[in-house]
This record gives C-alpha cells, structure tokens and sequence, in this order.
C-alpha cells in the first residue's frame, strides 16, 4: 500500500512538474531576428576566415538615415551590436586586424560609412560605445543600387568582400588574409 501511495505521489508531481514546462510561454518571432553570415560562405567549408552575426532591421517605409543616422556611431544592425569574429589575422580594408571576436560599428555618411572594429563585446545598441577601444576604422566608398534591399543585410562574396546592404545602400569592406 505504501509503495502505491508513493508512486501515485511521484507521478503526480511528475505530472504537475512536465504540465508547468508545457505551459512555457515562448516569445514570438523578433522584429528584427539574428542571422549570420560567414566567409568562405559554403557550409561544406567548415574552416572559416569571419563570422557576423548580426540583427536584421527592416525599414518598412522608413529611410535609412533616420535610423542610421549620418555622422552618428551606429550598431550596424538592431538590438545588440553586431559581433564579428576573425579566425585568423586579416586585413580589414587596408587595416590589419588580429584574430578574435569583436563588435561592429558604422558611422553612416553620405559618401562614405566609417566601418569601425572595436574590441568591446557583448554590449547592446551602440549607446556605451568607446572609441577608445577602436581596434581599426576603414572608410568605405558608399554605392547605389538600383536594386532595394528592405531588411538590412550582410553577406560576403566569393572574395571575402563584406557586403553591407539596406534600402539602395551597399558599403562593400575587404577582408583578406593577412
């Protein structure tokens, strides 16, 4: 009896313990979700020269200027900054750049983005950003494109050029090894 009345006991609070996991309220899709990109871009390539991860923003109607505001640091992306990882030392435009994880940061401007490598990691937006820490800053010539990209994008091409897009916008940053 008292081996029935225990195992009715366990199963119960067993019972009680996997109905409160079911009842886990899940959040919805971000507005802006993470993805990543990565060079060489082949997922049969498993050894890589970066890594971006990165949330991607949409502009649904909005201009890129007013949210990456010219002559301003920004995140380069949404929500966290975006983080960058070297697996091995590279020449980030004509800046070398020791292998690590760092995070990603733009100054918009009209002609040109400042494309910033800074060693803080793990922070959010661009709001305690220090300069103080730049690791490397790059100039990078802006291009149209007639084509429209609505949410924001990084993606690199067979030449590890990373291309950073949104609206008609496109900033391509060499990336090579050193």
């Amino acid at each position: 009896m008292k081996k029935t009345v225990f195992a009715s006991s366990i199963f119960a609070l067993s019972l009680l313990f996997s109905l409160s996991m079911s009842a886990q309220d899940f959040k919805g899709l971000d507005v802006s979700p993470m993805d990543a990109s990565c060079y060489p871009v082949s997922h049969n390539i498993s050894e890589k020269l970066v890594k971006v991860i990165y949330s991607r923003p949409q502009l649904r109607g909005r201009l890129v200027e007013n949210l990456a505001p010219t002559g301003e640091v920004w995140r380069t992306g949404a929500n966290e900054a975006t983080e960058i990882t070297f697996y091995e030392d590279v020449m980030f435009g004509d800046k070398p750049v020791n292998a690590g994880v760092y995070s990603l940061f733009t100054i918009p401007g009209e002609k040109e983005w400042t494309v910033i490598i800074n060693s803080d990691i793990d922070v959010w937006g661009a709001y305690n950003y220090n300069a103080d820490n730049d690791v490397a800053r790059v100039k990078i010539p802006v291009k149209e494109e007639e084509s429209f990209v609505e949410a924001f994008c990084i993606a690199f091409d067979d030449k590890a050029t990373m291309h950073i897009a949104w609206g008609h916008l496109r900033i391509p940053v060499p990336i090579k090894k050193k």
